[in-house]
């Protein structure tokens, strides 16, 4: 345990120590045997574990949109382990489903709303397949019973930018990834109104049914913003469900500085934000909550298991939450975030945010500073995209042959850094771009050192290209 939390948040040591697959299965022993093994060397298996596993708590780990080791976090993570609650009713689980009730409400009230509902679930992509249930539950109920032979066609629409999970939502839930109509994005990745309000009546003239937007605070690559407010005008004028899926952006709301790139959000009929990512609180915790406290959570996903949800019990059953989500089994998830939202308080929460935005602002102004850097726009939130240009290309003409050296520029540096073991950050090409990097920068424990640093070793390692 002392190496894999004092070594792997230790910026002197490595980020990763990369093997190959066939070569890792062998330095870790896979096999299952019929007898057990020894004690010292059921120990040598934990420490190879931690040894080959990437440290996303080390200060020089940018590869994610999660990073950093919050210890309060982690000693909440220690605690649900060895109690191994399953918070489906009050019986079994009477302390943790009282902590997501407060933390639930904390939440809703920050978020703007003068009631609400919600309940933690496994990752942001199953908040947003929540809501597209839930909204085609409010609009065709019976389609709980008779299936999707009692719904017309229903049409769903998000933008070009938005996370994948929309469409494997549409997939999973049997409307249909042709009925998720995407909408074009601008320059910075923002969601058009105008567009989706073309696409709204386009559905409309195709005898299809739209029910749900689904509008996006802080995109995976560019973090991008929709302009919920404008969104949520057309949202109401045409009946719609809309749903914003913060599982990024949404930390955000905890800055009085920063709150400002969600204006609208209180607009929503169901929000996805998922505190594991920016607050830190640890994978997993994700957050789906819902506008208004009507039931229609319980009413959704309720299947009234009597062995159960029995309601001749002698206290209050409805604290019985299990029964409004699509899971059984269900861990306690906001405990972590409520033990560190104790300890560090709603300021703590802030000032980690505004730490973010001005080391990323640091950063920003380093890469227009160094010569061979370049961004690939003005960052409004804490993702930096950017080109590393090497000598070989600073003087070459932007033609095709540029951008195709160009684009094989990341994935090298990429994996010298990783073989290396020295930083680990993201890279992806994005429509019409090549190859580019994405920085992010969340935990505390970074230093501008640490930003330095990261600049000085991709030019290092893509000099001589």
């Amino acid at each position: 345990m002392e190496e894999a939390i004092r070594k792997a948040t230790d910026v002197n040591e490595k980020v990763c120590e990369w093997q190959p697959p066939e070569k890792l299965k062998v330095l870790l022993d896979l096999e299952l045997r019929d007898k057990g093994e020894q004690h010292q060397r059921l120990l040598q298996h934990c420490r190879d574990a931690i040894r080959y596993s990437v440290k996303t708590g080390h200060p020089r780990f940018f590869n994610q949109l999660y990073a950093g080791m919050d210890h309060y976090s982690l000693v909440a993570r220690f605690i649900t382990e060895t109690l191994n609650p399953s918070v489906y009713t009050y019986e079994v689980s009477p302390v943790f489903i009282l902590i997501e009730e407060t933390v639930l409400k904390k939440m809703v009230e920050i978020i703007g709303w003068k009631e609400g509902d919600g309940i933690f679930c496994p990752g942001g992509s199953v908040s947003n397949m929540y809501a597209v249930n839930l909204a085609r539950y409010k609009y065709y109920p019976e389609i709980k019973e008779n299936g999707l032979s009692a719904a017309p066609r229903l049409v769903m629409f998000t933008s070009k930018e938005s996370h994948y999970s929309v469409q494997k939502a549409a997939a999973f839930l049997g409307i249909g990834t042709r009925n998720v109509y995407v909408v074009s994005t601008d320059e910075c990745g923002k969601m058009i109104p105008e567009e989706l309000e073309q696409q709204v009546q386009k559905a409309k003239t195709e005898g299809a049914v739209p029910f749900l937007v689904c509008a996006t605070a802080g995109t995976t690559v560019l973090g991008a913003f929709d302009p919920l407010d404008t969104i949520a005008d057309i949202c109401e004028k045409h009946g719609l469900w809309f749903h914003i899926d913060a599982s990024w952006g949404g930390g955000a709301l905890m800055s009085r500085k920063y709150r400002h790139l969600l204006k609208g959000i209180e607009r929503a009929n169901s929000v996805a934000w998922n505190p594991h990512k920016m607050l830190m609180a640890g994978l997993q915790c994700s957050a789906f909550l819902v506008r208004e406290n009507l039931g229609l959570l319980q009413k959704c996903h309720s299947a009234k298991a009597s062995y159960l949800f029995q309601q001749d019990k002698f206290y209050d059953v409805s604290y019985d939450v299990g029964d409004k989500s699509i899971q059984c089994s269900r861990r306690g998830d906001a405990f972590k975030f409520w033990l560190m939202w104790k300890a560090i308080g709603t300021s703590g929460l802030e000032e980690r945010v505004n730490r973010a935005f001005a080391m990323t602002r640091y950063l920003i102004e380093e890469i227009k500073r160094r010569e061979g850097f370049q961004l690939i726009l003005e960052p409004e939130f804490i993702n930096v995209c950017f080109w590393y240009i090497p000598p070989s290309l600073r003087k070459m003409e932007e033609s095709p042959m540029y951008w195709q050296k160009l684009h094989a520029v990341a994935p090298v540096i990429k994996e010298k850094m990783m073989k290396k073991g020295s930083v680990m950050i993201g890279y992806q090409p994005h429509k019409e771009k090549v190859n580019f990097f994405r920085q992010i920068v969340i935990s505390p424990q970074v230093s501008r050192e640490d930003l330095d640093f990261l600049l000085d070793e991709i030019d290092d390692l893509g000099s001589d290209l």
